[in-house]
């Protein structure tokens, strides 16, 4: 079982998140994540097509996507949606900004809705929301996994509960692709 995660990492914040959450996948038997950073994969058309989970990932600007996950969504186009190649695939996101709060759902909106548009089967979290920050899940979201990184160094921050919030996140792609997968029909 192939999971995909394309990203993009303006600073190396979100690259951190994505190699959480595909830790996060590798943690079930048999899932294998692939990481696709956008910036250095211009046509992953057929490692996408050919994964059974796409896991999208972008910083939050401004309230909204980077430019180049946008960019990569646009070029989607002709290859993937045109010809539904991502149909029924399982989908989710995760993003990060420097806010606490940053308009980060405002992301997770236009992925899911980029999901839905391809057919995809969009999975969310399964975590209560914590007022502790050591807990998981301790922004609150349940549309995907959010990150809050200071203006330091990818070293230091996200914090850890941020990271294990995406790594619950991969996890749960997997399980639930798992799942599903064993459900088909030959």
């Amino acid at each position: 079982m192939q999971v995909a995660i394309v990203y993009d990492s303006g600073y190396g914040h979100t690259a951190k998140q994505a190699q959480a959450v595909a830790e996060g996948v590798a943690r079930v038997s048999g899932a294998k994540a692939v990481l696709l950073p956008v910036a250095e994969n211009g046509n992953p058309w057929e490692t996408l097509e050919n994964s059974d989970a796409i896991i999208f990932g972008s910083p939050t600007y401004n309230g909204s996507l980077s430019a180049r996950l946008k960019q990569f969504m646009e070029d989607a186009t002709r290859p993937a949606w045109v010809p539904m190649k991502w149909r029924n695939k399982i989908a989710a996101g995760f993003t990060n900004s420097g806010a606490m709060h940053g308009d980060k759902l405002n992301s997770l909106v236009g992925m899911s809705l980029f999901a839905a548009q391809h057919g995809m089967i969009w999975v969310g979290l399964d975590l209560f929301a914590s007022t502790n920050p050591e807990d998981k899940n301790r922004i609150g979201g349940w549309l995907g996994a959010m990150a809050q990184s200071d203006d330091a160094s990818p070293d230091v921050t996200p914090i850890k509960s941020d990271l294990e919030t995406a790594a619950h996140l991969g996890q749960r792609v997997s399980e639930i692709t798992q799942q599903f997968l064993s459900g088909k029909k030959a």
